[in-house]
């Protein structure tokens, strides 16, 4: 009885094997080679050599205070946390944020921002310090020069946290010294914002282990939407790497066209980063001779630069919507919809000749959707 309960066992076994084989996807060697450059999962994280307050437990404390502070804002109704929203995935779900004016660019999450390069649609900062600066002095979003001031000067926690690290008075201290403080402490806790595992990590570790239990439990079309996606759509190309971005910016077909103006988005962010005194060229840069300010010494504006804009990472896309620049495109099969029937007359003539019309079927941008949602973490 033992006995024909165990070939009763192996062939059940051999059955479940010979269905693995027939549902899972089949992946080329180019394709697995993208596949295996998606992880690890996260990256380790050096710290940032430009910001001396990087990984400062007491930084990151108040960081974290100063990232929900009204009071960084004109008039104490707007701080970072308003537009990007911590139970929110960090973004608005607006098409275009909102400050004290109606901006023109959409909000993007500030969650896995520690691997970035550059930073904004447009580039216009070249560290996350300088990034954290931009919307409070600007006077369409905060408009905060001043609030930053009042700020150190009423709060005597701050102020007395301030002057420990500047070590001199508040006073002494010009409003530029205060605004890079306050960008350099939000960078510290905005470096801890790291997502987690997700279920496309477990798949890649099991694939690339030849663990077909494991494999089973990713969805078939999710499957079927990372080898588009790392096949025949191209997709990895731009979007390579854990963070799934190549770091740099490209045209994408979308209108640069504001309601305001011509957005110039990479075009003009060279500049505005060439041209800052804040900049990683500058003298708040907290340790340049480690080299971390050749990318902008280097840096310049380029015809072709002009309506291209920066390459998001895609983890967490899902949860991250309206999606491009301008927050055009409502959901993710929009975004598949758009590169699937992309209009080359779009791009520049020395445009980005890597996109084309992928004539994509209904079944196919489904499946590419699912794969895209597969890049979520598990909270």
């Amino acid at each position: 009885m033992a006995r024909i309960r165990h070939i009763v066992f192996g062939v059940m076994l051999i059955a479940s094997l010979s269905v693995i084989s027939e549902d899972s996807v089949v992946f080329t060697e180019t394709e697995l080679g993208f596949i295996q450059s998606h992880g690890p999962w996260p990256p380790v994280f050096e710290g940032d050599s430009s910001n001396r307050l990087s990984g400062d437990p007491r930084a990151i404390v108040y960081g974290a205070r100063l990232f929900s502070d009204l009071r960084l804002s004109r008039d104490g109704s707007i701080s970072c946390a308003t537009c990007h929203v911590p139970e929110n995935n960090f973004v608005d779900g607006l098409s275009l944020g909102k400050g004290i004016e109606d901006g023109v660019r959409n909000t993007t999450t500030t969650s896995n921002l520690a691997f970035n390069r550059w930073f904004g649609w447009g580039g216009d900062a070249d560290s996350l310090w300088m990034q954290n600066i931009r919307p409070i002095v600007s006077r369409a979003e905060m408009d905060g020069v001043q609030a930053v001031r009042n700020l150190h000067e009423s709060d005597l926690e701050f102020g007395g946290w301030f002057m420990e690290l500047q070590g001199e008075a508040v006073q002494q201290s010009s409003d530029e010294e205060m605004l890079v403080l306050v960008g350099k402490a939000m960078a510290a806790f905005l470096e801890t914002q790291i997502t987690g595992v997700t279920s496309f990590d477990r798949f890649r570790i099991a694939l690339l282990s030849g663990d077909q239990r494991q494999m089973q439990r990713y969805p078939i079309s999710a499957q079927r939407g990372l080898k588009l996606f790392s096949g025949r759509g191209q997709c990895s190309v731009c979007h390579f790497g854990p963070n799934f971005t190549n770091g740099e910016f490209a045209e994408t077909g979308i209108s640069y066209f504001t309601s305001k103006d011509v957005d110039n988005g990479r075009f003009s962010g060279i500049e505005n980063v060439k041209t800052s005194p804040l900049s990683l060229l500058g003298k708040y840069n907290d340790k340049p001779q480690s080299g971390n300010a050749d990318k902008t010494r280097f840096l310049r504006k380029r015809h072709d630069s002009f309506g291209q804009f920066r390459i998001p990472g895609l983890r967490s896309v899902a949860e991250t919507g309206p999606y491009m620049h301008n927050g055009s495109l409502e959901t993710l099969h929009d975004v598949v919809g758009h590169y699937s029937h992309i209009d080359l007359d779009r791009l520049h003539t020395d445009g980005q000749s890597i996109l084309k019309p992928l004539n994509l079927n209904t079944t196919e941008i489904d499946d590419l959707v699912s794969f895209l949602k597969s890049l979520s973490d598990d909270n």
